[in-house]
């Protein structure tokens, strides 16, 4: 009960085509995130899912009902925004309680469900509070309680936790994993962030002007990128490409070598010189100038010696480096 087809779903506003023909499957309790860079559609194509905007063509379809002219109250979704919208004059109580009374649930049930909530994400201190009175992460939970109270086929979050400083989202993120493995419920979640979409989704949707790119689980995205784009997209610190040298590139018109996946030897395959080094503790980060390929990032250990201005060799992992043809396709 929480499954979602989009059927050659298109948006167009005015001449511009911002979703260009998405066709998906999400499957009953599954995690999706829809990644891509600002202004490839996956706001927009949540705001479809959610009823919030209409498709230029195409179908929306929820636990097999097509939803193409339900409004959002009608369609089982609960949706977790970027901005909170939370009502500043209501407790944290009531902020969650709300939708129920407007919808005539039972003030037991309310009171049951909106424990129950309160429980999962560690809120029972905050229940008379106000949001003036919550940090960013509290205001988000008490937006994720909200949604978690209505008890939805569909629960849709839209970049979440961008208004979050970086320690807030590593937390959240934990507890909006942790609440899906309590809820078993189906999840799409929209982040321009990959590394939310790599530690959360069980399968991504990479999408690129307004075209889905790649689906898959993550591991398989990271491994076996489809084409240059994704390739590109995920992974931290991006993958390295490499259009010098035809003996290296053995056929291909680009090849790609992850940071992590190029090792410091004395005797290594291709040189540079460093052109600055990031110590951040576990990892170093090397950046490179090499004759070959140009720019080159390399994940060292984080106490490699390595300083600016050194000559440094490095040769890529058997079996790591990746090849694509002149379209920017993956090859083999």
């Amino acid at each position: 009960m929480g499954s979602l087809v989009l059927e050659s779903v298109r948006k167009s506003f005015g001449s511009v085509d911002v979703i260009r023909g998405v066709d998906l499957t999400v499957a009953d309790g599954e995690f999706v995130v829809f990644v891509g860079p600002s202004g490839c559609g996956k706001s927009t194509l949540l705001r479809i899912v959610a009823g919030l905007e209409e498709q230029t063509s195409g179908h929306v379809r929820i636990d097999g009902k097509v939803m193409d002219v339900t409004p959002p109250a009608k369609r089982g979704i609960a949706m977790v925004f970027q901005t909170y919208a939370l009502y500043p004059h209501l407790t944290v109580k009531n902020n969650m309680s709300l939708a129920l009374q407007q919808e005539g649930v039972a003030k037991a049930e309310i009171e049951a469900r909106v424990a129950k909530a309160t429980a999962m994400l560690r809120m029972e201190a905050l229940l008379e509070r106000r949001p003036a009175e919550l940090s960013g992460g509290q205001r988000q939970r008490v937006a994720i309680g909200r949604a978690v109270v209505r008890q939805p086929s569909l629960f849709l979050f839209d970049e979440p936790l961008s208004n979050l400083d970086a320690a807030l989202r590593v937390a959240t993120r934990i507890e909006i994993a942790k609440l899906h493995r309590l809820l078993g419920a189906t999840m799409v979640y929209v982040t321009h962030d990959q590394v939310e979409a790599m530690t959360l989704a069980d399968k991504i949707v990479v999408l690129n002007g307004g075209l889905i790119e790649q689906v898959g689980r993550p591991l398989d995205l990271y491994h076996k990128p489809a084409n240059l784009f994704v390739a590109g997209f995920i992974g931290s610190p991006t993958m390295n490409f490499l259009t010098g040298d035809p003996a290296s590139r053995a056929g291909a018109t680009t090849i790609g070598v992850r940071p992590e996946h190029l090792t410091i030897s004395a005797d290594g395959a291709w040189r540079g010189e460093v052109l600055h080094a990031e110590h951040l503790g576990a990892d170093t980060m090397l950046y490179l100038e090499s004759p070959q390929f140009g720019l080159l990032t390399v994940r060292a250990d984080g106490d490699e010696p390595h300083q600016v201005g050194d000559t440094v060799a490095v040769t890529p992992v058997e079996g790591k480096v990746h090849r694509f043809d002149g379209d920017g396709r993956r090859m083999g």
